[in-house]
């Protein structure tokens, strides 16, 4: 053997590369079995797992199993969404450390299996052999912990499907659930339907009324726009359950409106008295801003009355978030409708922490006094009076009370925000929502992993003298690159010119 390496010449032979490749791959791979890392270079990392998720999986304290139910004849763009999904997966068990494991379900009695785990198949239609097909096909799967599990009955898209399953996880291993309460004032609790369906996902939710003494595993009341006073048995449960440190996520502006008749009047309430006491003054004015949602206004068209969409100032599109602030950190929009500006009440300078969550944007204003709410801008030109920026929209507040407890209070200035015929519709709300009911009962997990899942990308506002300058930069720019070319081209010719004139000439 020593003289067989002696004859070998490893200057010029493959067996030592091949040596060392084979050991480093060896090695790599022996590494990589225990150590999970991957290299994401997509916008908010969506194809690693966050931190969120990561937190949630350190609480699996037995074994987790995920059993998943795809059809292996999927069309292309679902065969994509199975890669993402036991990528996703790998990622999850190799973080738990053998706690959580995934398995595709055999492709024989598929069916059969999955309906009894609560998944039904599909109808998609698809073409192939160019005719189109009707084909059932199963994209779904189940969660087990202990003696619960939990379904995923259809997964059509990749977006959001990591909150869906950190989610998931987080249901089947939390003890005990937190429990938050919507607040019945005048039958409003109807008007939030939407707002339930979406909760109900993360917490036991109850329909409150204030008459009655607050539960007292309440942690956190969820109330819209009030516009009258509360009735005293009403303000003694709201102030009880505040001394004994609740918190209050509240959706309250100063005017009410109505667009139909178009009249606006100031609202009369101790509710405004009430979030003084937490450090709260909400302006008796409507909030205007140029980037703003549209309304449809009939208008003659000839002789056809059409209805033109229109755009709206008094129903403000919010891009501008506090940075620093974890319930809106990645936010991209929210709709309001028709907001006041909120400011902190100047006899609470010292005594409450006021922290603003965001704003209007740089070209905003205000109506005041007298209300026009016509949108049509020949009747109304006030309404497009932009002398104004940043007003705060939304703000929350910490107060230590009286009684030693900690207090905090989260309002947004738009009494529809909840409503299921305003605000309540709208998916950026409902994150916004569900993010200030988990910093209000102190869970935060979730709060990053769902503002990572949004999708929408509004474009940024910029001035007119931008507009202009990148319009003349299009247009100019091309015709810069083809002359400098051209130059350089003839350069170039005219030197080979010289050359071949001193060769031959």
């Amino acid at each position: 053997m020593k003289k067989f390496f002696q004859k070998i010449d490893f200057k010029r032979s493959v067996i030592a590369p091949g040596l060392v490749l084979f050991t480093t791959l060896f090695l790599l791979n022996t590494i990589s079995t225990s150590r999970f890392f991957r290299i994401d270079l997509t916008d908010n990392n969506i194809f690693s797992l966050s931190t969120s998720s990561k937190s949630v999986i350190k609480d699996v304290d037995d074994l987790l199993t995920m059993k998943v139910y795809f059809s292996d004849d999927l069309p292309g763009e679902y065969a994509n969404n199975r890669r993402y999904l036991q990528d996703i997966l790998e990622e999850y068990a190799a973080i738990s450390k053998g706690k959580i494991k995934f398995e595709f379900a055999s492709q024989e009695k598929l069916e059969e299996e999955a309906q009894k785990s609560g998944i039904a198949p599909l109808q998609l239609q698809v073409i192939e052999n160019d005719k189109v097909e009707v084909k059932r096909v199963l994209m779904g799967m189940v969660i087990l912990f202990e003696d619960k599990k939990e379904v995923l009955p259809v997964i059509q898209t990749t977006t959001g499907l990591e909150y869906e399953i950190t989610t998931k996880i987080k249901k089947l291993v939390e003890i005990n659930k937190p429990t938050v309460g919507i607040a019945q004032l005048d039958g409003q609790a109807e008007q939030y339907q939407n707002i339930q369906n979406v909760l109900r996902q993360r917490y036991d939710v109850r329909v409150i009324k204030l008459n009655d003494a607050v539960p007292v595993d309440i942690q956190a009341i969820l109330m819209g726009g009030i516009s009258d006073s509360l009735t005293t048995n009403e303000n003694k449960n709201l102030s009880e359950f505040m001394n004994r440190g609740g918190n209050i996520f509240i959706a309250q502006n100063r005017i009410k409106t109505n667009l139909q008749i178009q009249q606006a009047f100031p609202i009369e309430s101790d509710i405004f008295s009430i979030l003084e006491e937490y450090g709260f003054s909400i302006e008796a004015n409507l909030v205007t801003d140029k980037i703003c949602g549209r309304v449809n206004v009939q208008q003659q068209m000839g002789p056809i009355r059409m209805n033109v969409p229109m755009e709206y100032p008094l129903l403000p599109i919010v891009r501008n978030f506090n940075a620093d602030e974890p319930i809106v950190s990645g936010l991209e929009q929210m709709q309001l409708i028709f907001p006041s500006e909120i400011k902190q009440d100047s006899s609470s300078i010292g005594q409450v922490r006021f922290t603003p969550l965001f704003f209007t944007s740089e070209q905003s204003g205000e109506l005041k006094g007298t209300f026009n709410l016509s949108p049509d801008p020949k009747q109304n030109p006030f309404m497009r009076i932009f002398n104004k920026s940043n007003q705060v929209l939304g703000a929350r507040t910490e107060l230590v009370n009286s009684l030693g407890a900690l207090n905090q209070v989260i309002l947004v200035s738009d009494s529809e925000f909840m409503a299921d015929n305003g605000g309540g519709r709208s998916p950026e709300n409902h994150i916004f929502i569900l993010n200030s009911v988990d910093y209000l009962i102190g869970d935060q997990d979730l709060i990053a992993l769902r503002s990572r899942e949004i999708t929408s990308r509004p474009l940024q506002d910029i001035s007119d003298g931008s507009k202009r300058t990148w319009k003349w930069a299009n247009i100019i720019t091309p015709c810069l690159l083809i002359i400098g070319f051209g130059l350089i081209r003839m350069r170039r010719q005219k030197s080979r010119s010289d050359v071949l004139e001193e060769l031959y000439g």
